[in-house]
């Protein structure tokens, strides 16, 4: 039986985890580890300045206080979980994880963690927070598939999925990251000891939802699959990177 490590940001209580706890139970053996409150938009921290408590709920699942996703997995892998996982899931999250929304998700850094430490890893995202279930019932119908033809690439899928009940999906569509705009809002306040707080506003509007990108998907029905790579380094900006190097002169001191 599959052994699957799932984790999240949203916390391990929020309706969106505990949800695809209970439906994978069906099939797998499935232990939750993930935060004890909401961390999202924690992306890809670990916390190295103190010690981490775990604790087990009544259902048997374990919260780390306030530990960040990547350290659930990291605790998760290299620890707790015995035997070691076949594969780690994360999510399902509570609204979704489109364009640059995965530079700053905690539920795909979640599953990055567990790419990294040499698992097979997807994060699963809802557009909303009602048909928690549809997510669910996704997440399952991929497992099959990854079962019967495990994946070569050493890539992280990203799965998006419309909040609408499940027989109304139109299936699944591969994609790239579309876009937004650059979020620019901060909110203020200034409290009664004359102290100003500060709330970072909403994301930003989404600049590219263009043919073959997450958003087009999943506005049009679909479940958006986007293959993501840990690997940062822009190859194409090499030779100009070497030209720029050779063109300028640096006066020494």
């Amino acid at each position: 039986m599959l052994n699957i490590l799932l984790s999240n940001d949203d916390g391990v209580t929020a309706p969106g985890i505990q949800t695809l706890a209970a439906v994978l139970r069906e099939f797998y053996h499935v232990q939750v580890i993930a935060p004890d409150r909401n961390r999202s938009g924690a992306s890809n921290a670990l916390t190295l300045d103190k010690p981490l408590r775990v604790n087990t709920l009544d259902n048997g699942d374990w919260s780390v206080q306030e530990g960040t996703p990547t350290d659930c997995v990291y605790l998760g892998v290299n620890k707790l979980y015995r035997p070691r996982p076949d594969i780690v899931v994360s999510g399902i999250n509570r609204g979704p994880n489109l364009g640059d929304d995965v530079i700053y998700s905690g539920t795909v850094a979640a599953a990055m963690e567990g790419r990294h430490l040499g698992l097979p890893s997807i994060a699963v995202s809802l557009d909303g927070d009602t048909h928690y279930e549809t997510a669910a019932k996704v997440t399952c119908d991929l497992l099959k598939r990854l079962q019967k033809s495990p994946l070569r690439a050493g890539n992280i899928l990203n799965i998006n999925v419309p909040d609408i009940p499940y027989e109304q999906i139109k299936g699944y569509r591969v994609t790239r990251c579309g876009s937004r705009h650059a979020a620019s809002e901060v909110y203020s306040l200034e409290d009664p000891k004359g102290n100003m707080l500060y709330w970072l506003g909403p994301v930003g509007e989404i600049r590219d939802a263009g043919p073959g990108t997450d958003f087009e998907a999943v506005e049009q029905g679909y479940v958006s699959i986007t293959p993501l790579q840990v690997d940062l380094t822009a190859y194409k900006a090499h030779s100009l990177i070497e030209e720029w190097l050779e063109n300028v002169e640096v006066k020494q001191e």
